[in-house]
């Protein structure tokens, strides 16, 4: 019962976007980059509440009258999860490590050139850093202390599948995807060079036959998780992700469009390059009006840290814009709100940004709004979002540039596009293929 058996049960995990970053800091300094796994890792939480539990079978006598009282969380307790972050998160700190305000699985620790990071979902732990001996010394402390298994270098995590090359390190999910295609009995299927038709617009599809809820959603669940490595298919599964409570045939078929695309490319994935410095850029648009039934514009930015991206999405935005002008500032404030919080990370990974990070834009108006700020009746119902982004260039952290909209790489996560475009913007950010016919 709530209040009497568990209060609080939130615990944070990684967040994927940190994942990426700190990664991509990793390689391009050249750190170790090592993986733990934590034995039982929730039954070391230490219990705030009286919690009782019945005797297990082969352990009480018959007609046993007694229960046990749980001294430890166990798997199955609500609480459990978050008694267990706390236990590490304490630990760590015990060691003198820094919890970061970023993003609180995020815990550095700095002693003159020693630096070292771990990220921690749960039970699986990254420990990246320059000095072997504090490493070392860190999985033996934490080993005595929770029981770890040390997984040496980093090449399994969450399902992404890590490989380092000469060029840095590629993440991919090809055994997820291929999970997804038999699941789905679509390994036989024709490939496509495409995840979405340009011309298609789905709608509700009120006159469509109905399918199985159960077994789309569960494919579009899947399909948002395959994201982690998969910018390509971003837009596409945002486009699907609305039908979830009501699909027809023809979210089905353009979902199967999607698979035919992965069939093509299981191997596809994310390079974070080695090569270059750590500079952030970004890049944002948005299709004015995009979608058929409530007309609502949606939001595509994307970050590249050093060549390598960290953050992208697709979303739709709250209200409807009345001009393609507020619908890309829209997207450019949502787009600054990213680039801060990604600026603040990386101060903790030990990257100072002492220069302003270029957000690409390929609307003449929103870009002038932001650089002049000026209002008349066609834009001051956003004055909100203006004095945001106009306050984050005045401070220098933000400089709106131009970009011509055939190198706006944020346009394939705004709209379906063809085979020549979307491999020619892919190939811009980053994308690769070892398992490809060389």
């Amino acid at each position: 019962m709530e209040g009497v058996d568990y209060h609080e049960t939130f615990a944070p995990v990684a967040k994927l976007v940190t994942v990426r970053t700190l990664l991509t800091v990793a390689v391009k300094r050249d750190w170790i980059i090592h993986q733990l796994d934590v034995d039982n890792a929730f039954l070391h939480g230490d219990l705030d509440e009286e919690v009782y539990m019945k005797i297990p079978q082969g352990f009480s006598r018959e007609n046993e009258t007694r229960v046990c009282r749980l001294r430890k969380s166990l798997y199955g307790l609500k609480q459990a999860s978050r008694n267990w972050y706390h236990k590490f998160t304490k630990f760590l700190i015990s060691l003198n490590f820094r919890q970061s305000k970023a993003d609180h699985s995020l815990f550095t620790f700095q002693n003159g050139e020693s630096y070292v990071a771990i990220l921690i979902y749960v039970d699986d732990v990254i420990v990246v850093g320059n000095d072997s001996a504090k490493i070392e010394q860190t999985k033996r402390q934490l080993d005595e202390k929770f029981s770890i298994k040390n997984l040496g270098p980093f090449k399994y995590f969450l399902g992404i599948e890590v490989a380092k090359t000469s060029e840095g390190l590629v993440l991919s999910q090809r055994k997820y995807t291929l999970d997804i295609l038999k699941d789905s009995g679509m390994l036989g299927c024709r490939p496509s060079a495409f995840p979405f038709d340009q011309k298609a617009k789905l709608d509700k599809g009120e006159e469509e036959t109905r399918i199985d809820a159960t077994q789309y959603r569960r494919l579009v669940g899947r399909l948002l998780y395959l994201q982690a490595t998969r910018p390509d298919i971003t837009y596409s599964v945002n486009v699907l992700s609305q039908f979830v409570a009501d699909p027809r045939r023809n979210h089905l078929e353009a979902a199967n469009r999607v698979l035919r695309y992965l069939k093509a490319t299981p191997g596809q994935g994310i390079l974070l390059p080695r090569d270059g410095n750590p500079i952030l850029t970004a890049y944002c648009d948005s299709d004015w009006l995009g979608c058929p039934y409530t007309r609502r514009s949606r939001t595509g930015y994307l970050l590249l840290l050093g060549g390598g991206p960290i953050s992208w999405k697709t979303k739709k935005q709250a209200v409807v814009s009345r001009s393609s002008a507020e619908a890309e500032y829209r997207a450019m404030a949502s787009t600054v709100s990213e680039i801060l919080w990604v600026r603040w990370l990386l101060k903790d990974l030990q990257v100072n940004i002492t220069t302003p990070t270029s957000l690409f834009c390929d609307n003449q108006a929103a870009r002038h709004i932001a650089n002049n700020l000026v209002f008349h009746e066609r834009t001051k119902h956003v004055e909100m979002d203006c004095y945001f982004v106009r306050e984050r260039v005045d401070s220098k952290e933000i400089v709106p540039m131009t970009i011509e909209s055939k190198l706006q790489i944020a346009d394939l996560l705004t709209k379906g596009l063809g085979t020549q475009q979307l491999h020619s913007l892919l190939s811009k950010m980053g994308i690769r293929d070892l398992h490809a016919p060389s």
